[in-house]
This record gives structure tokens, C-alpha cells and sequence, in this order.
């Protein structure tokens, strides 16, 4: 029969050596003067916030356009007028014009002057239509950095052969094919 081997204390010899004077035992790593442990809490807190900022850019990049509307209301036609104007498709968005519209142009050298433009209401009667909208304008240089600024306008549309074309504008939202604007 064979004995366990003798597990000495603390204080007690190793490989023969008088108590006191051989290796001591290391205690368990503790952090130095300063440091402490990351506290779970605080990790937990931090990776929820990452995780909220990850979201939120995400939302903000990848929202995509707006949904289209029905393109046989009032509505919209402006916005797909409003797209091709911003776009600087001058044939799209004449397409969506009346004659009448079309001729107010003659000698005019413009460009589009809307970054952006929002719906805010629309009063549609048996023949015509009002298209209330507000018209972002965005400045790269201002004195605190890029700026914008909105106005809102009004846009008149009639029906012609059952379908909504737009018979006035306001000036900045106008696309001519070369001109000036007739007032």
C-alpha cells in the first residue's frame, strides 16, 4: 500500500529546504495599482450602444428612395416631374408638362436650382389640381458649412385626355430647353 504524497502548507520546506527559505507559492494574478477588471455591466452597456449606432447608421444609408405614387394622381406627377427635374432630365420632365408650360421657355439658361423637394398637400377637383410642395435648396458654402434652406411653392396641374399634366410651376422648378423664362 502506497501512501498519497505529503501536500506541505505554506511555510513548510520544499525540496528540502528550511521553512522560509524556498520558493513561496504565487497568490492568483491581481490587477495592478490602477487597474481593475473590466466590469461585465460596462461591456454589456458598450456593445448595446455599438449595436444601436450600427442600426441607426444602417437606417440612414440604406433607406433608399421614396415610394413612388400612383402615377395617374396629381401627386404623382410632380414627383416624377420633381425626380427628372433634379436629375437633369430635361425630356422626362417635359413629358409631364402641358404645351402651355412648355412655352413659357424661350432663351433661358438654367440650371436646377431644388436639392430636394417634399410633398405637402394636394387639392384635386373634376379637371384641376393644386400640388402644394416645399423646395429644399442646399448651399455648400456657408459660413458654418454646408447649409439649406426651403421655400414653399405651389404647382397647377390640369387633365388633358384623362391624364395630369403640370400647366404652372414656380420659376426655380422650371425646365426649358434653352431660354429665358417667359413671366
Amino acid at each position: 500500500m502506497t501512501q498519497p504524497p505529503n501536500n506541505p502548507g505554506p511555510g513548510a520546506a520544499h525540496d528540502g529546504a528550511p521553512a522560509g527559505q524556498g520558493p513561496e507559492p504565487v497568490p492568483a494574478a491581481e490587477p495592478g495599482p490602477g487597474r481593475r477588471r473590466p466590469d461585465r455591466v460596462l461591456l454589456g452597456i458598450v456593445a448595446a450602444i455599438a449595436v444601436l449606432v450600427v442600426v441607426a447608421l444602417s437606417v440612414v444609408f440604406l433607406r433608399g428612395e421614396p415610394q413612388p405614387l400612383d402615377e395617374s394622381s396629381p401627386a404623382g406627377v410632380v414627383q416624377r416631374y420633381s425626380r427628372a427635374f433634379i436629375d437633369s432630365d430635361t425630356a422626362a420632365a417635359e413629358a409631364y408638362l402641358t404645351e402651355n408650360a412648355r412655352s413659357r421657355c424661350a432663351n433661358y439658361y438654367g440650371n436646377p436650382e431644388a436639392s430636394r423637394v417634399v410633398l405637402v398637400s394636394t387639392t384635386e377637383r373634376d379637371d384641376t389640381a393644386t400640388v402644394r410642395i416645399s423646395i429644399v435648396h442646399a448651399a455648400p458654402d456657408g459660413p458654418f458649412g454646408p447649409t439649406e434652406y426651403s421655400e414653399e411653392a405651389v404647382i397647377g396641374l390640369v387633365k388633358v385626355n384623362g391624364q395630369w399634366l403640370i400647366n404652372e410651376l414656380p420659376y426655380n422648378l422650371h425646365t426649358c430647353t434653352g431660354g429665358v423664362l417667359k413671366k
